[in-house]
């Protein structure tokens, strides 16, 4: 058979079986996949709204609430009012949610470390590459459907990220 049309199912079970490998290590510090991914996006996304949160961390927002609502209990983040907009609510870490990244980060790169067991640097490196130049690829078509939802090409990349997530779900209810 040829490799190539194996290619898709390939890199979604490594994908799959990597993301559960890490969930099996989140566990141990009582934290779920999605709780990991909106804590790392907001690491670097500080003050966003929770719709805005929920699109970069690609889950629908209803469940980002109830995932922020754990971890607000938690003390690892809190929500302010936006004084551009009565009905949202900013997203900031607490210096409580520090160390917890530092363990989401020490997770992933022993997950890592597995994934990567027995492939040399070289490769590792000619690896991501390929992979980076295949995510800008990926990610054209996304811009492709944001064209086609009449979505302007200066809008930030939140606003397409939650224009193609809104359209994805719009497509699911079809």
């Amino acid at each position: 058979m040829d490799r190539m049309r194996n290619f898709g199912f390939l890199l979604k079970d490594v994908s799959r079986r990597y993301a559960l490998r890490f969930e099996q290590r989140a566990r141990e510090i009582s934290l779920t996949l999605l709780q990991c991914k909106a804590l790392v996006r907001l690491e670097k996304n500080q003050g966003v709204n929770q719709v805005q949160l929920a699109a970069l961390a690609d889950v629908e927002p209803m469940t980002m609430v109830r995932i922020l609502d754990r971890m607000e209990a938690d003390g690892l983040l809190e929500r302010r009012a936006d004084p551009a907009d009565r009905r949202a609510r900013l997203v900031y870490l607490t210096s409580k949610a520090k160390p917890v990244l530092d363990e989401i980060w020490r997770l992933s790169d022993l997950t890592r470390a597995e994934t990567f067991a027995g492939i040399s640097r070289q490769e590792r490196e000619a690896f991501i590459g390929v992979l980076e130049r295949m995510h800008i690829n990926a990610c054209a078509f996304d811009e492709h459907a944001a064209d086609a939802l009449g979505v302007a090409q200066a809008i930030s990349p939140i606003k397409k990220a939650a224009a193609i997530t809104g359209e994805r779900r719009k497509s699911r209810l079809r």
